[in-house]
C-alpha cells in the first residue's frame, strides 16, 4: 500500500489525507500544535468546494450545517447597498450555494473520516526528501524545539532536510510515496523546495475575526466597504454570528483591548455592525496580519512532495476563497496521485499534472483577491465616493455580468473518478 505523509492538519492537509485514504493511501498526517482546536472562527464553502468535498462523501453533511440564509451583498459604511446577491439566483445558476458554518464543525467532519492514530500531534518536521519521500521530525515537541524543528527546514537545501538545531523530543524518521505539503503559508517546507521565491508579503491589511452569540440581533450576510475597512457578518446555526474586519494598518501592530480597537473602528457604522460589537467578547478576538503570495511559484511540486492551500498560494480574504481552493487542491491531488494499492514509484510524474491543474487557476484567483484587496484599501473620501458610485452602476445596469464575473470560479467541477 501507498504511503502519503500529510504536514499539516488544517482544512487543506485534513481533506487531501480523507481523499487519498478514500483512495486506498495509508496516511499519516504530522501537525506541530499540541491539539487541534482549530481557530474559533467561521468559514464560507462556496459551491466548488461543495462539489469537491462531495467526492470524499462529505458534502451532504456540511451543508446541513449551514444557516438559512437570505439574500445578501455589499453596503457602504452608511449602509446603502452597492451590489446584491441573490441566494436563489446563484443556487438556479451553479446548483448549490454557499455553506456558513463554523471551522471547528468542518474540520471535526474530516477528522471523523480519518481512519484511527492518523494523525500525530505535538510533531514538527525537520526535513523533507523530495527526492526519497524521507521526513524527518520531533514528537512531542513545545517551546523552543518547536522553533528549532521549524528553523532547521527553513535552512536547508537541496535535500530539504538535514540536522536539527539540539531540541527536546523525540526524533522519528518516515519513508512516504507522496508528501503533502500543507503548512501554512510561511511553510517552511515552500522556502526549502524554492529558496529563490520571494515568499510572502503583507498585503497591508489586518483582519479581525470573532464570533459573537446574536440570539436577537438582526442581521443578514453582507460585507460592508468603508474608507480603507471592510466589515463581514455571516449569520452562522445556533444563534451565532461570525465577523470579520480588515484596515489598513502597519504590520506587527497589534496588542492590546483587539475588541475596543474593532468598536473604534466600526462603532459608528451601519446597524447591526454597533450591535453586534457590543454583544462580542474581547476573548473571542483574533487579529491576524494578511499577508500573501504576490508571486506565483514556478510549480506546485518537486519530486515527491506536492504543496497544497497556503503554502502554494496564499490569498487575501477578499474572494472567501482561501480555504476552497485548498480543499480543491486536495480532491485534485488524490485524483492525480491515483490508486495506492502499491507502491507510487512514478508520482513525481504524476504530479507534474496536478501542477498542470492547478497552478494557473489558483494564481488567477490570488491576482483576483489582491486586486479586490487594493479597492478595499482606498482613504480618500473622493475616491471611496467613485468606487462605491462604480460599483452600484455595474450591479444595476448589468447585473448579469456582475454574477457571471464568478462563473470560472463557482463553474469548476473535481475530476471525474
Amino acid at each position: 500500500m501507498a504511503h502519503a505523509v500529510v504536514v499539516g492538519a488544517g482544512i487543506g492537509g485534513l481533506t487531501a489525507a480523507v481523499a487519498l485514504q478514500r483512495r486506498g493511501w495509508e496516511v499519516t498526517v504530522l501537525e506541530r500544535a499540541a491539539s487541534l482546536e482549530p481557530v474559533g472562527s467561521g468559514l464560507a464553502i462556496a459551491v466548488n468546494a461543495l462539489r469537491a468535498l462531495d467526492t470524499i462523501g462529505a458534502g451532504d453533511e456540511i451543508r446541513k450545517l449551514s444557516a438559512v440564509q437570505g439574500d445578501g451583498g455589499v453596503r457602504s459604511a452608511g449602509g446603502r447597498w452597492l451590489a446584491r446577491t441573490s441566494t436563489e439566483a446563484v443556487s438556479a445558476q451553479y446548483g448549490d450555494s454557499v455553506v456558513l458554518l463554523r471551522r471547528a464543525q468542518l474540520v471535526d467532519i474530516l477528522v471523523a473520516r480519518l481512519a484511527p492514530g492518523a494523525i500525530r500531534l505535538n510533531t514538527a518536521v525537520t526535513g523533507v526528501d523530495p527526492a526519497t519521500g524521507q521526513v524527518s521530525a520531533l514528537e512531542n515537541t513545545t517551546g523552543n524545539a518547536m522553533k528549532s524543528a521549524t528553523d532547521a527546514v527553513k535552512h536547508t537545501t537541496d535535500a530539504v532536510g538535514g540536522a536539527a538545531p539540539a531540541a527536546a523530543g523525540t526524533a522519528i524518521e518516515l519513508r512516504a510515496d507522496l508528501v503533502v505539503a500543507a503548512d501554512g503559508i510561511h511553510s517552511p517546507i515552500r522556502g526549502a523546495l524554492f529558496p529563490g521565491h520571494p515568499g510572502p508579503v503583507y498585503s497591508g491589511t489586518t483582519s479581525w475575526r470573532v464570533l459573537v452569540p446574536a440570539e436577537g440581533v438582526p442581521g443578514q450576510a453582507s460585507e460592508s466597504w468603508g474608507a480603507g475597512g471592510v466589515f463581514g457578518i455571516m449569520p452562522l446555526a445556533g444563534g451565532v454570528t461570525y465577523c470579520y474586519a480588515t484596515d489598513v494598518v502597519p504590520a506587527g501592530a497589534g496588542g492590546g483591548d483587539q475588541l475596543a480597537e474593532l468598536r473604534r473602528l466600526f462603532g459608528r457604522w451601519h446597524a447591526p455592525i454597533p450591535a453586534l460589537l457590543a454583544a462580542a467578547s474581547p476573548e473571542n478576538v483574533l487579529r491576524n496580519d494578511v499577508y500573501h503570495l504576490a508571486t506565483p511559484l514556478p510549480a506546485m511540486h518537486r519530486g515527491r512532495v506536492a504543496l497544497l492551500g497556503d503554502a502554494a498560494h496564499a490569498m487575501t480574504p477578499n474572494l472567501g476563497q482561501g480555504a476552497c481552493q485548498a480543499i480543491e487542491d486536495a480532491v485534485v491531488l488524490a485524483h492525480v496521485a491515483g490508486p495506492g494499492e502499491g507502491p507510487a514509484d512514478d508520482i513525481a510524474a504524476r504530479l507534474a499534472h496536478y501542477t498542470a491543474a492547478r497552478l494557473e487557476r489558483t494564481w488567477k484567483i490570488v491576482s483576483r483577491s489582491s486586486s479586490i484587496n487594493r479597492a478595499t484599501k482606498i482613504r480618500n473620501p473622493l475616491a471611496v465616493r467613485l468606487r462605491d458610485t462604480l460599483m452600484a452602476l455595474a450591479s444595476r445596469l448589468a447585473p448579469g455580468r456582475v454574477a457571471g464575473a464568478a462563473d470560472d470560479i463557482f463553474g469548476w467541477r473535481p475530476p471525474a473518478a
